[in-house]
């Protein structure tokens, strides 16, 4: 065991084994999310990674395995945006993964050397906290946004689920990084092993009391919801032939007393102002199948200069007026932050070679109470799904169902469809409202207001038209009352410690003179 250590010891001594292995030990968590789903390892994934920044010979070579495992982790996550970004995804992870680099400071300081139960206690509070606020930074939309959260990989679980109700995202991730930080210091810390193991049974007993004492949402009644995929679709006339696909598939939904039918992102391709046909055609689909049809139009505007993505919702007189512009872009993917600057990675990768236009205000749409329902509808498109105020904007605005509509063919064979497509569990289990998410080419799927799935999902392997009876719910989750109390507690705890550090030292400093 002590030959095992010393070899350890000596591989970890290497500047350059030592970075490697922050790297993969960063990484390590990414395997939790879609498409691996290996929820259950997002519990123990940080303990490599907190043993190697806990052993660091100093603060800045800890602040050093902080940045690289970040960096490592950022990558994983996101690793399908390679073919499109090339090598600018290694900057952006690189830059990224600076905000883990204090994290790092945090986890020696706390966690190095050989800490009493008092440091380990104060670790299974703060270093979960600073976890959250390099999270909270880097969700920031021109930053990258909220893709990837922590919390976001146990979207299946639901004891976590439900203290996503009371907490949000943010909740669940600050307990998967204490569990994390206990489970590292039982290990590395033999004088504060009563702590923590205390710690890991303090996350199990509030995850326990969530589960047990939490309200859940009262269900009032079903919708009937359709979402419509049509199937990978290229190559020339591809965005005809895809309306086209659409419209044969709404068309055999007819009869099945619907209340609702959703399409994907950039469903429709031309705008509706000016395409008297297209808006024609939508009008007869509605009345063929009774129901109102949301759109999602990714056009120039007749009416105002610009490219925007927009849901839009047609009834049987064509376009109610109900219409919503996406507010927040994927950044390269349809706008290129400081393009002056950085207009030059459209030359090495797929970016956006013009900039889309935001929209200015979250919109919930009602629809025609011809069956008794007057549902209330809160539309977000493609990653807005991620943000989890946007969801809860809309719930406390008044809607009753969140449609997220999202199109990822361009990372049709990789984890990013299944990764978009687990949020909506996640946002509905926060907001205590269903989700529908409707893709183009998959996976498109329905959560109930616990967060658990309705029906089939469709995969990334097939066209087809699914019809979902959504139960909807009353009343308010704690989370969406409360709003991000985890992440605002969390940046209190660090600046309390900080400030504590801070005056501990400047206490010192003049009795050290005086000696």
């Amino acid at each position: 065991m002590r030959s095992s250590a010393e070899q350890l010891g000596r591989f970890l001594a290497s500047p350059w084994w030592r970075a490697l292995a922050a790297v993969v030990a960063g990484a390590l968590p990414a395997l939790a999310f879609p498409e691996p789903s290996l929820w259950w390892l997002a519990w123990v994934a940080l303990v490599p990674w907190l043993l190697i920044v806990r052993s660091a010979r100093s603060g800045r070579r800890a602040a050093v395995d902080g940045w690289l495992g970040g960096a490592g982790f950022l990558l994983a996550v996101h690793h399908w945006l390679l073919p499109n970004l090339h090598v600018f995804i290694l900057v952006l992870a690189a830059l990224l993964g600076l905000l883990w680099a204090p994290w790092g400071l945090l986890a020696h300081r706390l966690l190095g050397g050989s800490p009493g139960a008092g440091r380990v206690v104060v670790a299974l509070v703060v270093l979960p906290s600073g976890w959250l606020l390099a999270e909270g930074v880097r969700s920031w939309e021109y930053l990258g946004g909220p893709w990837g959260l922590l919390g976001a990989s146990q979207w299946q679980v639901a004891p976590a689920l439900r203290v996503a109700s009371v907490g949000g995202v943010w909740l669940v991730g600050f307990l998967l990084v204490a569990v994390n930080t206990g489970l590292a210091a039982l290990i590395s810390a033999p004088r504060a092993r009563t702590a923590a193991v205390a710690g890991v049974l303090a996350c199990g007993a509030v995850v326990g009391g969530v589960w047990v004492w939490a309200p859940v949402p009262q269900l009032v009644g079903t919708v009937r919801v359709a979402l419509v995929q049509p199937g990978v679709i290229d190559g020339q006339g591809s965005v005809e032939r895809r309306f086209d696909r659409e419209e044969e598939l709404t068309r055999r939904l007819a009869g099945q007393r619907l209340d609702l039918v959703v399409w994907g992102e950039s469903s429709v391709g031309q705008d509706l102002g000016s395409r008297a046909d297209l808006r024609d055609r939508l009008a007869a689909l509605s009345r063929a199948v009774g129901a109102d049809v949301l759109v999602n139009v990714d056009a120039r505007r007749s009416d105002r200069p610009g490219i925007f993505k927009s849901s839009v919702l047609v009834g049987p007189d064509g376009p109610t007026g109900d219409r919503y512009d996406k507010m927040r872009l994927v950044p390269f993917g349809e706008y290129i932050p400081a393009r002056s600057a950085l207009g030059w990675v459209t030359s090495v990768g797929k970016a956006a070679g013009e900039d889309r236009r935001r929209g200015e205000r979250q919109v919930v749409m009602r629809l025609p109470d011809t069956r008794g329902s007057g549902l209330r509808v809160g539309p977000l498109v493609c990653f807005e799904s991620a943000f989890p105020d946007m969801s809860r904007r809309l719930t406390k605005d008044g809607a009753q169902l969140l449609v997220a509509q999202s199109a990822t063919s361009t990372f049709q064979h990789s984890w990013a469809p299944a990764q978009h497509a687990s949020l909506a569990a996640l946002r509905a289990a926060e907001t205590w409202r269903p989700m529908a998410h409707a893709t183009l080419t998959g996976v498109s799927t329905v959560a109930d207001p616990r967060g658990r799935t309705v029906g089939e999902r469709l995969g990334t392997e097939r066209g087809a038209a699914a019809v979902y009876d959504v139960p909807l719910a009353r009343g308010t989750s704690p989370y969406v009352r409360t709003g991000d109390w985890a992440l605002y507690g969390s940046l209190v705890v660090v600046a309390v410690f900080c400030a504590v550090a801070v005056g501990r030292r400047a206490v010192r400093r003049p009795v050290a003179a005086r000696r």
